[in-house]
């Protein structure tokens, strides 16, 4: 089994980078637009290196240079309810893997880190959503499927 360690500021590039290539899974084909790729990378350096920041990212490394894998992840405060009276919500986003460091259990790893930094901050839920590929792993660690519709607005 890998190891997987906390990211720090400088693997923002390869973490953007990986997130590029779980977009590009996603929408079947490179998307032509990559401008956003440096402010994406500014912004998430800050927040890797906000200690007190909602943000936490999970890697391992490819051999030979750069990340193999990554699971990020943030901690939203909403309001209370029954099922959770502090209102801290998990959500998981991000996991992505190289095509070619695939199957080696690179994923489990980065998202095994994540939920023990989620549970260590005292989150009792974490959202997540899955593609095809990915239910089966999130599955295998205890998430199940809602009932909730999700909806977006996008300005």
């Amino acid at each position: 089994m890998s190891i997987a360690r906390r990211a720090v500021p400088g693997d923002a590039g390869e973490l953007i980078r990986l997130r590029t290539v779980m977009l590009d899974s996603l929408r079947g084909a490179p998307h032509p637009d990559t401008g956003w790729q440096p402010a994406a990378a500014a912004s998430l350096r800050d927040r890797l290196a906000d200690p007190s920041g909602g943000l936490a990212a999970f890697v391992v490394e490819r051999p030979g240079g750069g990340l193999a894998a990554c699971a990020v992840g943030t901690i939203e405060r909403r309001l209370g309810g029954p099922d959770d009276p502090e209102g801290s919500v998990g959500y998981v986003f991000s996991v992505a893997t190289d095509e070619a460091m695939r199957r080696r259990g690179y994923s489990r790893a980065c998202m095994e880190g994540l939920l023990g930094w989620f549970r260590e901050h005292g989150v009792r839920r974490v959202d997540l959503r899955a593609s095809e590929h990915g239910e089966p792993l999130y599955a295998s660690l205890g998430f199940v499927r809602t009932p909730d519709p999700a909806m977006r607005l996008s300005w």
